[in-house]
């Protein structure tokens, strides 16, 4: 297979259950995509410049709600992928310690599949 569809990817998931405004999901995501980012450059240097000379793919994905997301997190983590779990300061839309989004990767892709292979994406 090409690198295109084995290369290392992100997935940044939401939670359906928030309904969130499109600039609030989008600066959560950023956060999370930030975060796992430079986690992946200080631990898994190689994985990262190959995602960033990739085009840095990420996917955009939903869950239902928290502890979906929390559940994923630790599968993420037992998997020993790069994970961000971002919660809100709560300036905005949301009360503070708000968990919004897990950044999972760069990461194998199918790693990342595994895990969440079956959620549907952000429309």
């Amino acid at each position: 297979m090409s690198d295109r569809t084995e290369g290392p990817t992100m997935v940044l998931v939401t939670r359906a259950d928030l309904k969130l405004s499109k600039g609030k999901l989008a600066a959560q995501c950023a956060h999370a995509a930030v975060d796992c980012a430079l986690a992946a450059k200080r631990s898994a240097g190689r994985l990262y410049e190959r995602w960033k000379a990739g085009g840095a793919r990420k996917i955009v994905l939903m869950c239902a709600d928290e502890d979906e997301l929390k559940d994923l997190n630790n599968k993420a983590k037992k998997a020993n992928l790069v994970t961000s779990l971002i919660r809100d300061a709560g300036h905005t839309e949301i009360p503070a310690g708000t968990i919004t989004v897990l950044g999972i990767g760069p990461s194998p892709r199918r790693a990342v599949d595994a895990l969440t292979g079956e959620l549907k994406l952000v429309k």
